[in-house]
C-alpha cells in the first residue's frame, strides 16, 4: 500500500511538473510572437513592461513611440516625467513647445500595498493628451530601470526630429 501511494504521488508530481513546463513554453512562445510582431513592423524595442496579465512593449520608430497599441507621435510630445508614487522626480520639456508647462501632480497617491513598494511610471504629455506608462512596483530596481530607460529614450528623441 505504501509503494502504491508513493507511485501515485510521483505520478501526480510529474503531471504538475509537465503542466508547469507547458505553461512556461506557452508564455515564452506568446512573448516571442509579440516581440517578433513589433520587429516586423520596423520598430525598435525599448523595453518590455510587465502588465497585469500580459507583456506590453514600449517601442519606437523614426516618427513615433508605441506603448502596446497606443501610438505617441514624437513631434507632438510636449513633456515627459518620471513619477514615483505619483510624484515627479525627473522632467523634461520639449524645446519645440516652450509654452508647455510641466505641472506637478495635484495629489500624492500612496497606496498601501503591505510591503512598501514604490510605483514607477512615466508620463508622456502630448498636444493630444497624456499617456501614462505604468512601469510597476517590482522590487530590486526593475521598475526604476524600466522608467529610467523610457524617460531617456523619449528625452533623447523628442527634439531630434
Amino acid at each position: 500500500m505504501r509503494d502504491f501511494l508513493a507511485v501515485l504521488i510521483v505520478l501526480l508530481l510529474l503531471v504538475v511538473a509537465m503542466s508547469l513546463v507547458t505553461g512556461l513554453k506557452t508564455h515564452h512562445r506568446r512573448r516571442e510572437e509579440t516581440l517578433s510582431a513589433v520587429r516586423k513592423r520596423g520598430r525598435t524595442i525599448v523595453v518590455e513592461v510587465p502588465a497585469e496579465r500580459e507583456l506590453k512593449v514600449f517601442s519606437k520608430d523614426y516618427n513615433h513611440f508605441y506603448y502596446g497599441e497606443h501610438v505617441i507621435p514624437k513631434n507632438q510630445i510636449q513633456a515627459v516625467r518620471v513619477l514615483i508614487n505619483g510624484s515627479p522626480i525627473a522632467a523634461y520639456a520639449s524645446r519645440r513647445f516652450p509654452s508647455a508647462v510641466v505641472l506637478p501632480p495635484t495629489s500624492f497617491n500612496d497606496k498601501d500595498k503591505g510591503i512598501v513598494k514604490d510605483q514607477w511610471d512615466v508620463e508622456i504629455k502630448t498636444t493630444k493628451g497624456t499617456t501614462l506608462v505604468e512601469c510597476g512596483a517590482i522590487r530590486e530596481r526593475v521598475s526604476q530601470e524600466l522608467a529610467r530607460k523610457i524617460f531617456e529614450e523619449v528625452k533623447t528623441d523628442v527634439d531630434a526630429l
